[in-house]
């Protein structure tokens, strides 16, 4: 199944918190483009994020981000 622009998206911005502290979060303001607002709020619904402006990953969303770092990790090249 290849990734929808909705799953690039959430992927987008998961890739942008710092795995290295769970101390750390991201907001995403209301002058975002309406597609990323849009992930984000998606990304809290499915339990990733601890708002629905981005705030902390959840324990899922920790989960989930370091795997599609690993992904991106991986496709980007050297």
């Amino acid at each position: 199944m290849p990734y929808t622009k909705d799953i690039v998206e959430e992927l987008n911005i998961l890739v942008r918190y710092n795995l290295s502290t769970t101390q750390e979060g991201i907001k995403v303001h209301k002058t975002a483009s309406p597609e990323t607002i849009a992930a984000t709020h998606r990304l809290f619904e499915k339990g990733l994020v601890s708002q629905d402006d981005g705030g902390y990953l959840t324990n899922l969303g920790i989960e989930t981000a370091q795997q599609a770092q690993t992904v991106l990790d991986i496709l980007t090249p050297a």
